[in-house]
């Protein structure tokens, strides 16, 4: 089983990425509510030089509360991170796949809002 959506952007630069995938992410209800820069992290803390890496922690709301309401520790799997990441042939950028990191909850409900949010997140990367 894959765990994630990707997809792979060439000819763009990062920050137009970043930009295009914040914008995906809003026109299907999403905000971004972290956001991690791994290669400043690792220059910070390890002093090690890598391509750009982010990690965005996204969130839907309204599919967020219905999980919420279904299972109250579900925010442990909270938010559904995506990231991009400079590769050698372009910008990747990948989603987590919301259904298979819920599958260590027996809840059939559940699942079926994961898949929700799993449709919603290739709506994001496609539209990238």
């Amino acid at each position: 089983m894959d765990y994630t959506i990707n997809r792979l952007i060439t000819g763009a630069h990062f920050d137009v990425v970043d930009a295009r995938t914040r914008a995906a992410l809003a026109t299907q209800g999403f905000g971004v509510l972290t956001e991690i820069d791994v290669k400043a992290t690792m220059k910070k803390k390890l002093d090690v030089e890598m391509a750009p890496y982010r990690i965005l922690g996204a969130c839907n709301p309204r599919m967020a509360m219905e999980a919420i309401g279904m299972e109250p520790r579900v925010g442990a799997m909270l938010p559904c991170n995506v990231i991009l990441r400079e590769v050698e042939d372009g910008i990747e950028v990948s989603a987590i796949d919301p259904v298979a990191s819920m599958q260590a909850i027996d809840n059939p409900a559940l699942h079926a809002v994961a898949g929700q949010v799993r449709d919603l997140l290739a709506k994001v990367v496609a539209a990238i």
